[in-house]
């Protein structure tokens, strides 16, 4: 039940529309596929960057006593639940697409790299949001990378959709705002459902 909590939860984040997806168009209609795609090669990057950080970390963290776990993991199903609140609020404006100059393939893929390693809203997800899912009884940090790993996979398969589609998600009207508007309403109850549903499965177990 964990794994498929996991993976609903990780496709949902994976297809929220947000400001990765919205990067890495901005990139391609400035300066092409190649563009796009390099952004998109960098912010994966930056994600496995903070995949190993929250691995290591946490393998410390969680080490040092069963309560720590506890603790994490009840902290981590809050931050679920806000991050489901965050979704609900969302404005309009959070869907738009910001213009940018093109720089270049090289450029764009170590902006990426940049872009996505200083996010710290990133860092809170995984340390909030992996430990939901590993045994504690077992090696940790394989766990951690594995969990991270996946999850950046599904970002990176998404933004790359985003680019090869780009013309046709930059389409402006009421149709694509209404699609991304209930895409964001969708993500951000499953979200709040999922952060509950943790919360009150470990109160039972």
């Amino acid at each position: 039940m964990s794994l498929l909590a996991f993976a609903v939860a990780a496709l949902v984040l994976a297809i929220t529309p947000g400001p990765g997806i919205a990067y890495v168009v901005a990139r391609t209609v400035a300066g092409g596929r190649s563009e796009g795609l390099a952004s998109c090669l960098g912010t994966a990057i930056g994600g496995l960057l903070h995949v190993l950080a929250a691995a290591l970390g946490l393998s410390l963290l969680i080490a040092q006593s069963a309560l720590t776990f506890a603790v994490l993991k009840y902290l981590g199903a809050a931050y679920l639940v806000y991050l489901g609140i965050r979704l609900l609020m969302r404005k309009e404006a959070a869907f738009a697409v910001k213009a940018v100059r093109s720089q270049g393939a090289r450029r764009a893929l170590l902006e990426g790299i940049v872009v996505e390693a200083l996010n710290v809203k990133t860092a809170l997800f995984f340390l909030a949001f992996l430990p939901q899912f590993v045994a504690p009884a077992d090696p940790l940090v394989p766990q951690l990378v594995l969990l991270g790993s996946v999850c950046v996979a599904l970002n990176t398969l998404v933004d790359v959709i985003a680019v090869f589609t780009a013309a046709r998600l930059l389409r402006s009207g009421p149709a694509r705002a209404v699609r991304a508007r209930l895409m964001t309403r969708a993500s951000g109850f499953t979200m709040l459902g999922l952060g509950a549903w943790l919360a009150l499965a470990r109160r039972e177990g």
